[in-house]
């Protein structure tokens, strides 16, 4: 099987990186300094187990790779528009196309039923590039539970004891070549599960990064010290309500909000989307923040204390330079 991971960062890297142990073709796309240095020195992932050394085919060029039964993009959110005729040249009659993020997916109500189904989202997709050129059909959703960061050019330290993609298409429907995931990655140490109900999992996650995200962003503090006082403890419950409302005002089941809290008030990681601003990176503002607001307002779900946080932390965003509102 033909595998492309596109975008060597830190989630990308990550999955390359236990994908290359397999008997999969692999090959990753790179660029600037990651690309250099896995060229140079392989791509070296970092788990709590092991050290993972190995040399992918990698290139800036996608075109130079062929089709590819199976793409894996990893990049965030604000980028995707702009690769849409790099995913585009790795593309055969059935190759699918998956695609790891946080937040709510450009093909989110693709195969959704009801009167949403359809509905295409400006602030993800603003030139329909990728509904209309790569395709909603092609879409499998992936929710990535790995902390990982990039420590150095091509090196990858994944952090969590247990790392999991949970991954599935838009209808629900089985595939065989997503069927051969978990056979392919789970002895790698990599686990994955396929659902039929992927946007459960997105609102799963969604909800608990709304909360963390924003906090994150405002703090940029991990939530284990954010979470520990009582103010902020109850805020976030606000806040963790306000979201498993909209999920199944919506249809979807997002799980054990309180769960997910007890969780969150433990982690010890800095939420990407706060590493991206310290960097200096683009935010994945609309995809985790604005567009599940968006939400809200069409299934009419009163949100007032996301409403603020979310508000306050879009306008760091804003004040680093790295937000611009492209729809108004």
């Amino acid at each position: 099987m033909k595998i492309c991971v596109y975008g060597a960062g830190a989630v990308g890297g990550h999955i390359a990186g236990r994908l290359a142990t397999t008997e999969a073709d692999v090959s990753l796309i790179a660029r600037g300094e990651q690309l250099a240095a896995i060229r140079q020195n392989g791509l070296r992932v970092e788990t709590r187990e092991e050290t993972l050394i190995s040399h992918p085919v990698a290139t800036d060029q996608p075109a130079d790779l062929g089709p590819q039964d199976i793409v894996i993009v990893t990049v965030k959110a604000p980028a995707l528009p702009n690769i849409v005729e790099g995913i585009k040249s790795l593309l055969h009659e059935d190759t699918l196309v998956l695609f790891v993020g946080n937040g709510i997916p450009w093909w989110y109500f693709h195969a959704h039923g009801g009167d949403l189904d359809g509905t295409q989202l400006r602030r993800l997709d603003p030139d329909h590039s990728l509904w209309d050129r790569i395709g909603p059909e092609r879409a499998v959703g992936v929710v990535a539970y790995t902390a990982c960061t990039v420590t150095a050019p091509g090196v990858i330290r994944a952090e969590n004891p247990v790392n999991r993609l949970i991954i599935g298409r838009p209808d629900g429907k089985a595939d065989p070549k997503l069927d051969a995931l978990p056979s392919l990655l789970n002895p790698t140490g990599l686990e994955v599960s396929i659902t039929p109900r992927i946007r459960d999992v997105i609102w799963t996650k969604l909800s608990m990064n709304l909360i963390g995200g924003s906090l994150a962003v405002l703090t940029a503090s991990p939530m284990k010290d954010v979470l520990n006082k009582p103010a902020m403890a109850g805020t976030a419950k606000a806040m963790a309500d306000e979201g498993s409302a909209i999920a199944r005002a919506l249809g979807c089941d997002p799980g054990n909000s309180d769960e997910g809290l007890v969780k969150l008030a433990k982690s010890s990681h800095l939420q990407s989307i706060a590493q991206d601003l310290l960097a200096g990176r683009p935010m994945e503002i609309d995809a985790l923040f604005r567009v599940p607001l968006d939400l809200a307002e069409l299934a009419q779900v009163p949100t007032p204390n996301l409403d603020l946080i979310i508000e306050l932390a879009i306008q760091r965003a804003r004040a680093a330079g790295l937000y611009l509102d492209t729809v108004k």
